[in-house]
């Protein structure tokens, strides 16, 4: 080992002794990615008491969250899932910049097992992963051959793919059972080859542009960053001032590490072009931040493995601009921005669990028919409804009902019970009647509110729900004249 000291007074080392034990974050993010990859594909077919830990189900009509069946009329949920996700994203952005893109994002991920492991490591049609910018030569026929059967081994990849995306939506139970019939269910065939022919020209033709050109993920970033914000950062002080200027007005001054020391002796960039090589998006992270970054870090891998052979730590890390352009510090990850992020986090997530707790075993509609209300010979009024009952528990109830708040208004029909299976819903025709004097206006009907209680025979204690619907009550001189035409019936029965 070398016994020079650098600038800062510190012992020098070289080469693979100043690299030992140095993990480069490339193969960290393979690492992340095999961990989405099996969560991703696995999650489906996870159960918790028959009911998937999350599934949108649009044949069923019903969204499973953490093991609990909702039905479609209990989607109260899915805002705080949706404010969960964004919320999430977001607190993700202003700590680490977009670290979902290089290390979640399955964009970002297909694009690495096509481009690094099909076309470089399988079929070697490129020869380095660390040059993404070096195009093979398609003139060769077995470069062309080489990518026709990249292109096919990636089209099964990508029915496979659309194959588990399509699992959130119905189920993978249900999923091979409708392909057996592929020809009664050709809307799910239609989404398989339509994504599946998505994901072949999103991966393949239009490659890194999709996060540059189509994602607005990279426009909404710029709003979230702040001088905390940790990303791969090119340190000018120590390499030097590569390029002049702000924005789309900079210059590149060196491209020669002579021309660059000339100027700044001190500088330790080598201009070699590795950090810029490497990148999947072909920008060059000594200009700056810039928004085709997807913090993917294979430039502070590339930096670090020229600079760590000269015994000098990178000059691309995973930093600041607070820490390393402005020197002003240590980064701060907790921070108002980010507090408040995570303060809004728990709130939703605590008023995402009371909600999903507090899920009904019935769900009830009570709607009134048409006719507003029916006078019967013998005086009474009956009006009629219909309930849509839906039973969301996991086994079947018998249910009743009746109402709370009036004694006056009875129940005629139905006389007894019915049964719903679990999951199943019902439509029942529901009347009800009374032969009291509910309200005496001779100038409109008069709507009575009532409140009608259903409930599950079995387990009314657990089970039940109050509606609140109205019984319209015809105006007095209906019920008048309608009791005289009878007396006049009478009588002329009596002459007859």
């Amino acid at each position: 080992m070398s016994t020079n000291t650098n600038d800062a007074g510190q012992p020098k080392v070289k080469g693979k002794e100043y690299l030992k034990g140095w993990i480069p974050y490339s193969v960290k993010r393979y690492w992340s990615y095999l961990v989405v990859t099996i969560i991703g594909t696995i999650m489906p077919w996870i159960t918790i008491n028959g009911n998937h830990i999350f599934l949108l189900d649009f044949d069923q009509k019903k969204l499973n969250f953490a093991g609990i069946a909702f039905d479609m009329q209990e989607l109260y949920l899915m805002p705080f899932l949706l404010m969960l996700l964004f919320l999430g994203i977001f607190a993700l952005t202003a700590i680490g910049g977009r670290a979902w893109c290089g290390w979640f994002c399955p964009q970002t991920i297909f694009r690495v097992i096509y481009r690094d492991f099909i076309e470089t490591k399988l079929l070697g049609l490129h020869k380095r992963i660390s040059n993404k910018q070096q195009k093979p030569d398609m003139t060769k026929p077995e470069n062309q051959l080489k990518k026709l059967v990249a292109i096919l081994i990636w089209s099964v990849l990508s029915v496979i793919a659309a194959a588990d995306f399509m699992w959130y939506f119905v189920p993978p139970e249900d999923f091979f059972r409708y392909l057996a019939n592929p020809g009664d269910h050709m809307v799910l065939v239609g989404f398989i080859v339509g994504l599946s022919l998505f994901l072949i020209v999103d991966v393949i033709f239009i490659k890194e542009d999709f996060c540059v050109y189509i994602c607005p993920y990279s426009r909404v970033q710029s709003v979230l960053y702040d001088k905390d914000t940790i990303m791969a950062i090119y340190d000018p002080h120590r390499g030097g001032e590569i390029y002049k200027g702000h924005g789309n007005e900079r210059v590149k001054l060196y491209n020669k590490q002579k021309d660059l020391l000339a100027v700044e002796p001190n500088a330790e960039c080598t201009t070699c072009q590795s950090c810029v090589n490497v990148c999947p998006t072909h920008i060059d992270i000594r200009k700056g931040l810039q928004l085709e970054c997807i913090n993917c870090l294979e430039c502070v891998d590339a930096c670090t493995k020229v600079m760590g052979a000269l015994g000098k730590p990178s000059l691309v890390k995973w930093s600041s601009e607070k820490e390393t352009i402005a020197q002003e510090g240590k980064t701060h990850y907790f921070r108002a921005k980010t507090i408040g992020y995570f303060i809004a986090l728990t709130l939703v997530l605590i008023a995402l669990f009371a909600m999903g707790s507090k899920k009904e075993n019935m769900l009830l509609n009570v709607n009134k028919t048409t006719r507003l209300y029916k006078i019967l010979d013998d005086g009474g009024v009956e009006n009629d409804y219909i309930f849509l009952f839906a039973n969301t528990d996991s086994k079947p109830h018998s249910y009743y009902f009746e109402v709370v708040n009036n004694d006056k208004i009875k129940i005629v029909r139905p006389t007894e019970p019915f049964r719903i299976g679990a999951g199943k819903k019902k439509k029942s025709v529901v009347i009800l009647q009374t032969h009291d004097m509910l309200a005496n206006d001779s100038r409109k009907d008069v709507p009575i509110p009532v409140t009608i209680r259903a409930y599950a025979v079995d387990d009314k204690k657990n089970i039940t729900v109050d509606r609140e619907s109205v019984f319209v009550f015809p105006r007095s001189d209906l019920i008048e004249k309608d009791e005289k035409d009878k007396e006049d019936k009478e009588d002329k029965k009596e002459e007859k």
